[in-house]
């Protein structure tokens, strides 16, 4: 079973949990000694989450393969990857991705343009994180409506939240992998005078294109334009090499009453697009002619981000903490046709928050809130769609818990004014999302919750603006700038059971949307694309999220485990199913555990997908196995070895979640080695 942090901001459905603690190393308690509370305003166990939650901490993420967001969080339960080739991946929780789910940057917005379309990268690296948070289902009480689907923040150590024990410490890894003949390597160091904390880091990893064990297009591709592979078939996917550097420093004042700390970020990445030749349509090869000539096209992602933080506890009347957070951030996306400068994506602006966290009476614990932020949006070149528009977001939210040991009850409402102005039109939103649930504690150690949320999302500037070619998704978007919010009602049960030889987690939800905003085929063509228009349909999803774990053997330090997880997602329209819902996925594996090494052998089973919309074709189902082994040496205090292979089997893989599936399969056969370091 994964390892889980203890920590979770409190509210049914609608919170993000806030701390590093790991379940593994620490006591099951509902105490919350160690956390360090970051993007939530009050924490409790996890062991008491009423939504399902997942942690990525420091350890993990030493061994992780580098990849984008969305491939690294691809292997969690209820996770895809919109995988637009190595270089640009974003989460897609329970079936939804781009503006249902929010990506955060230490509890505050990317201000990139990573939702607007699925070759855009995420403007954060998991390489620069101290740990990733991951929360399924909605969040819109305490993050907006843009986190109607789920939650993913990634966390750094820039700011520093408490003195570190000691003067000088810092982190070292490598890896290199054979696929794409990879390289990555990052680092941090982190000095302490006085009260003041000094950090630096940095991530650089570069690939080539990587090898594939079959022909790029699918065989139901071929088959629907009637055409034959190629012989012999390109070893590698052309046009998926990436490059990326990110780096920045902070600087953080720590006192006896809490922080203040600012802190600096660049990211700068190149990468290309796979299949890019094939854009204008795969169906119509006359008029695909005049796009196929543009050539290969790579993408330049830069951003430059500033971020303040603090937080004072002290006498406040009925509050105890004070924590406000903010981000200021200049992103630059540039499409590079050859040589020459196609078109670009300018964002720019900034977001904060401000918390009030009550003082704690008995088991009562909340908060309230503000967050407010402005965002300008451009895109310019032939392919600039969207036209230019200013964002601009105020919302005020209050989240309350109540925890009276054996059952409780918790809370919270959230009112947000959205405003989305061009040269020519602004729309104005005002939504409302409340959720209320309720937990139980049969006996040690069963946990039961239910929660159920309201969430109100306003349309994006794309959904309502957009009017030109969308090469990315293979269309001629057509936004309605009448479009309605999306309002979500959602209810969610929870299954805990945390014993000492076994352990499961059971999350069961359903979704139902009025005014959902999809994205259909018109049957029309223009300048040789087909034409796709955003309308406003009834829509339901429903699901669950299982995992399990079982020590079948120990002696002292030493046990061997098996582990299990599955997850299923199922969506209905009024107009069919939704484009890209993932298909059922299996997951066993068994580890072994000791003083010196740890190991595991892992299947992963992945159904076929052939519920599918109007404009896709179905995706078969695939088995991947997968090994791995790390090595702490005893001689060498601090120092981690690892190595895994990745598709032992060389299998097909296509993600039905992407756009790509049937021009670029997933890498095949990976062996991958590397080495961490902390002192």
């Amino acid at each position: 079973m994964r390892h889980r942090s203890v920590l979770f901001a409190a509210i049914s459905g609608s919170a993000l949990l806030a701390g590093q603690a790991v379940a593994a190393e620490a006591p099951k308690t509902t105490e919350v000694e160690e956390l360090v509370v970051t993007a939530a305003p009050f924490a409790v166990s996890l062991d008491s989450a009423t939504t399902s939650i997942d942690v990525i901490n420091r350890d993990q993420l030493d061994v992780k393969a580098p990849a984008g967001l969305g491939d690294m969080l691809a292997d969690l339960p209820g996770l895809r990857s919109t995988s637009f080739g190595p270089g640009a991946s974003r989460p897609v929780v329970r079936g939804l991705a781009g503006p249902r789910v929010m990506v955060l940057n230490n509890g505050v917005g990317l201000i990139d343009a990573s939702a607007l379309s699925p070759d855009h990268q995420v403007a954060a690296d998991p390489g620069e994180a101290s740990r990733v948070e991951v929360l399924r289902g909605p969040a819109a009480l305490q993050y907006g409506g843009s986190a109607i689907g789920g939650v993913v923040n990634v966390i750094d150590d820039r700011i520093a939240r408490k003195l570190p024990s000691q003067p000088l410490s810092g982190r070292i890894n490598a890896s290199a992998s054979s696929v794409d003949d990879g390289a990555a390597v990052s680092g941090s160091l982190t000095a302490t005078t006085g009260p003041w904390v000094f950090t630096v880091d940095g991530v650089h990893r570069e690939s080539d294109d990587y090898r594939i064990p079959v022909y790029p297009e699918s065989k139901r591709l071929l088959a629907e334009e009637g055409e034959t592979p190629e012989r012999p078939y390109p070893k590698r996917l052309e046009n998926s090499a990436v490059e990326l550097d990110a780096y920045g420093a902070g600087v953080t004042y720590v006192g006896d009453r809490g922080y203040l700390g600012a802190s600096v970020r660049r990211t700068e990445t190149t990468y290309g697009v796979p299949g890019h030749e094939h854009e204008g349509g795969d169906h119509d090869h006359d008029h695909d002619h005049e796009h196929e000539e543009e050539g290969p096209v790579t993408i330049g992602l830069k951003q430059t981000r500033v971020d303040l933080r603090g937080e004072w506890n002290g006498d406040m009347g009925p509050f105890a903490t004070l924590r406000f957070s903010g981000g200021w951030a200049d992103y630059t996306h540039t499409e590079f046709e050859g040589g020459e400068t196609g078109t670009q994506f300018f964002s720019d602006g900034w977001e904060g928050r401000l918390e009030l966290v009550q003082v704690k009476r008995g088991g009562w614990d909340g908060a309230v809130g503000v967050q407010a932020l402005k965002r300008n949006f451009d895109a310019r070149g032939e392919e600039a769609y969207v036209p230019q528009t200013e964002i601009t977001e105020y919302g005020v939210f209050t989240l309350q818990r109540v925890d009276l040991d054996r059952w409780g009850y918790e809370g919270g409402l959230r009112l947000d004014r959205r405003e989305l102005k061009t040269a020519t039109l602004t729309r104005e939103f005002d939504n409302l999302s409340a959720s209320a649930g309720v937990f139980f504690r049969p006996k040690d150690p069963w946990f039961l919750g239910l929660s159920v949320t309201r969430s109100e999302r306003a349309p994006t500037e794309s959904e309502l603006f957009a009017n030109g070619p969308h090469v990315a998704t293979r269309g001629f978007e057509i936004g309605d700038p009448t479009l309605d919010s999306e309002v979500a009602t959602s209810i969610e049960g929870t299954v805990h059971y945390g014993g000492d030889r076994f352990s499961a987690d059971l999350h069961v939800y359903g979704v139902k949307y009025d005014g959902f905003i999809d994205v259909v085929p018109t049957g029309d063509e223009q300048d040789g694309l087909a034409v796709y228009r955003y309308v406003q349909t009834d829509a339901t999803f429903h699901g669950f999220e299982a995992e399990a774990a079982y020590r079948l053997w120990s002696d002292g330090d030493r046990s061997l485990s098996l582990e299990g997880a599955a997850d299923y997602v199922r969506a209905s329209s009024d107009m069919g199913p939704p484009s890209r819902i993932p298909p059922v996925g299996v997951t066993g594996r068994l580890v072994w555990q000791a003083p010196q090494w740890t190991g595991r052998v892992e299947v992963r089973r992945v159904a076929k997908q052939d519920r599918v919309s109007e404009n896709e074709l179905p995706t078969d189902a695939y088995t991947v196995l997968n090994l791995g082994a790390t090595w702490t040496p005893p001689a060498l205090e601090g120092v981690k070895l690892f190595a895994e292979v990745r598709n032992v089997t060389d299998e097909e893989v296509r993600e039905h979640a992407s756009y790509l599936k049937d021009i670029a399969p997933q890498a095949g056969r990976n062996i991958r080695a590397g080495f961490s370091y902390r002192f």
